[in-house]
């Protein structure tokens, strides 16, 4: 739990409920003068002060991480690093403060950035050939998981009702697609067919019943396309009450939204919420173990421990991306308070960009940020069938993360030295400090370039400090 982070976020909450210093530490049984000294970090906190806090401040001990300030101060970094606006330096202790006093005022200062992004795009005549503008409504449906989460108590218990419906003999394990595929049939009509499907992997239609899966989809995909089905018959008003409370800002962030619900109730359909986090705990959070215990795809069995975020029931709290080749991120959730830079690559120092080098085999590595924050990381390539002979499959890498604190707890830091194994990485290249690295592909946006050329380093970008 980054220390430095705990003394904003405690003297935010306090302000939030109008309790005054006083107040607080004398429910907390320590002085005001104490407290003060924690909400400006410098006194440590204690395990059982942690839990009166949360308890008094009515928090999960989750929310007293500060990971919702970290994200937004590195979303503000960025902000203010950006050369085309012309700002001045903002030193980091105003950010934090900005971050962590003021977090509505942040946000602010966020969504006009993105919405000032978007317009210069526009203007800058990013069109597609038939002149309709681009707009970029993914980038809406992304952060509306991360903001939540990545998780959605509503659809949780839609799974959940809807399991209940099924083939009372039917286990949670790899039996769950035959369960389904019987139930679509007996209670809605659905007739099955898997053959060949030009330009889709699914089609249903409603008129004939008739649901098309592709034979280039493996059996785990299959199971889940069922699930997704099933959910979109029987879930769909759980997910169209998460939709409007969401209230995207456009049909097509909507679309983009609704889909990416009905995945996350499949998901849980398939890996019911207590079985799955029972398990986890259990095989200590080995993913291949887990994607064979309930029949899903590694990726599937990753997106789902990154949800297991339920109020007095949470999982490990796992960030969770996946990237393609070119390193083009389709989704990220960070529950770990893994703060990702919202525009340009990540560090090609990461564990993810290695994964790429040996496809197939899972890659592990111990990363610390330029702040001293640590995480457990792993990383593994999926991929799917290739479309037809000579066109190349499609291939990504699914990486997930947690702090260090956690590793005991995650089967790959077994033989593992913790302390020995760091290796330091940067949230990217245009906002990392590090001097004289050798993968660094741009020079850092803070720093003017020292360029000399009767001197030839490692790094081919030296800045002043």
């Amino acid at each position: 739990m980054p220390r430095a982070m705990i003394g904003r976020t405690v003297r935010r909450l306090r302000q939030d409920r109008g309790l005054t210093q006083q107040n607080l530490a004398e429910r907390l049984g320590i002085s005001a003068s104490y407290l003060n000294l924690i909400e400006h970090d410098q006194r440590s906190v204690t395990a059982s002060l942690l839990f009166k806090l949360a308890d008094l401040l009515r928090v999960d001990l989750a929310d007293l991480s500060g990971s919702a300030e970290r994200q937004m101060e590195t979303g503000l970094r960025e902000v203010f690093a950006d050369p085309m606006l012309g700002a001045d330096a903002v030193p980091e202790a105003e950010l934090g403060v900005l971050a962590g006093s003021s977090p509505n005022a942040a946000r602010a200062i966020l969504a006009l950035y993105r919405a000032w992004r978007v317009a210069r795009e526009d203007a800058g005549g990013i069109a597609l050939p038939s002149g309709r503008r681009i707009l970029l409504p993914n980038e809406e449906a992304r952060d509306a998981f991360h903001e939540r989460g990545n998780h959605f108590p509503g659809l949780e218990s839609a799974a959940e009702a809807i399991g209940g419906g099924l083939d009372p003999g039917a286990d949670t394990g790899t039996d769950m697609d035959l369960a389904i595929a019987a139930h679509l049939r007996r209670r809605h009509r659905v007739v099955l067919r898997v053959g060949p499907l030009e330009d889709a992997l699914r089609r249903f239609d409603p008129a004939s019943g008739l649901l098309a899966l592709s034979e280039r989809l493996s059996r785990e995909s299959r199971a889940f396309q069922l699930a997704f089905q099933l959910a979109l018959m029987e879930g769909r008003e759980a997910v169209e009450e998460t939709l409007a409370a969401i209230a995207p800002s456009s049909q097509e962030a909507a679309s983009l939204i609704r889909v990416g619900l009905l995945n996350y109730t499949a998901g849980a359909l398939l890996m019911p919420y207590a079985a799955y986090l029972e398990a986890a705990r259990s095989l200590r959070h080995d993913v291949e173990a887990l994607a064979r215990r309930f029949g899903v795809s590694f990726e599937q069995a990753c997106h789902r421990l990154s949800t297991l975020q339920r109020p007095g029931a949470r999982g490990l709290p796992f960030f969770f991306l996946r990237t393609d080749p070119a390193g083009n991120v389709g989704k990220r959730f960070s529950a770990a308070g893994f703060p990702f830079a919202r525009y340009g690559g990540s560090c090609p120092r990461w564990v993810v960009h290695a994964a790429f080098a040996t496809p197939g085999s899972l890659r592990v590595q111990v990363a610390q940020l330029p702040d001293g924050a640590t995480f457990l990381c792993f990383a593994r390539t999926v991929s799917r069938a290739a479309a037809a002979w000579g066109e190349p499959p499609p291939i990504h890498v699914v990486a997930m993360g947690c702090d260090v604190a956690h590793a005991g707890e995650v089967v790959y830091a077994d033989g593992i030295d913790l302390a020995r194994a760091v290796v330091g990485i940067g949230l990217s290249c245009r906002l990392c400090d590090r001097p004289n690295c050798r993968s660094r592909a741009f020079p850092p946006l803070e720093h003017r370039l020292a360029v000399d050329p009767h001197t030839t380093a490692d790094s081919p970008y030296r800045f002043r400090a």
